[in-house]
């Protein structure tokens, strides 16, 4: 049992510079891949501190470093597993997000992708029944327990349209992502100047350092909420602004637009030979940020029913 705790313990911290000598006190400690995946990050610092003052372990700040990014990383990935095992089920469940037809609704699209405000009244239903299942749906836990709505903080504009009244607009949530490339040039920077590893992507690193220069605004659970959105402005703008355009004449919110925004990405994929991640990677602007796990599993399916 013991053997099997060491193996998986250098298994996830192989590619983050824990020497072996640190994974053998921390398993001496009876710490397991479990037990750190259920840790809160305070926890985590708690095993560093106490492998450096009652173990005498000198531990380099590359090694403090790579503990803490080791665990993120596995619960990152356990997270998208889940994600892709709940969207899995969606799919046999027959979801209809997850099984349209070959082609979506004349509703949904225009030409290419876009949507189509006339739609017909058959369809006009589907959308109702659509809005009210989203809003059964859409709710959340605050700290009292309580069921409260899950709202938008932003609304539908155009191009250049300034947002009225409390929330903001698209030119707004869009900015927010371009601020968030400039922290992660800043965390770059400042792991180059202690010597460090330079995050590649934008980590709760990133979001860490912006809430402490002030930049509380932007927060990891709004952004990665729209990522999709900011990919199709990035790859093609003038269908993200046909989109923006098409949703505010109607007066749709911004979850049904955010919806939308998924069906031009995965036909912009289907001409890339299904590779979402290469569209990520080849956009200077793109690179910095994780592919969905939803546009991916959406673009699984979809090369599933086309049988590429």
């Amino acid at each position: 049992m013991a053997g099997r705790e060491n193996r998986r313990l250098k298994e996830l911290f192989k590619e983050f510079g824990v020497q072996p000598a640190t994974l053998a006190v921390m398993a001496q400690m009876g710490f397991t891949v479990s037990t750190l995946m259920n840790m809160k990050d305070d926890e985590v610092d708690f095993v560093i501190k106490s492998m450096i003052e009652e173990y005498h372990l000198e531990l380099l700040v590359g090694e403090q470093f790579g503990i803490k990014a080791g665990v993120r990383a596995k619960r990152r990935a356990l997270d998208e597993e889940m994600e892709q095992q709940r969207l899995d089920m969606l799919a046999r469940n027959g979801d209809r997000k997850m099984n349209s037809a070959d082609e979506p609704p004349e509703s949904l699209l225009l030409k290419d992708g876009f949507t189509n405000p006339g739609g017909s009244d058959s369809e006009d239903k589907k959308v109702v029944a659509r809005k009210k299942q989203k809003k059964r749906h859409s709710k959340e836990f605050g700290e009292d327990g309580e069921e409260r709505p899950r709202e938008h903080p932003f609304i539908v504009t155009e191009p250049g349209e300034p947002a009225k009244g409390k929330k903001n607009g698209l030119d707004y949530l869009f900015d927010l992502y371009e601020q968030c490339g400039k922290f992660l040039e800043e965390v770059q920077q400042i792991a180059k100047e202690k010597g460090e590893k330079c995050p590649t992507k934008v980590t709760n690193e990133v979001f860490r350092h912006a809430k402490l220069t002030g930049a509380g605004y932007i927060n990891k659970p709004k952004m990665r909420d729209y990522v999709h959105c900011y990919a199709l402005h990035c790859l093609d703008m003038e269908q993200s602004n046909a989109l923006r355009k098409v949703y505010k004449e109607r007066g749709e919110n911004v979850g049904q637009w955010c919806q939308a925004c998924y069906y031009p990405l995965v036909l912009l994929a289907r001409g890339n030979g299904w590779d979402i991640d290469d569209l990520f990677n080849r956009n200077e602007k793109l690179r910095i940020w994780y592919v969905p796990a939803k546009l991916r599993h959406l673009c699984h399916m979809e090369r599933i029913k086309h049988g590429e």
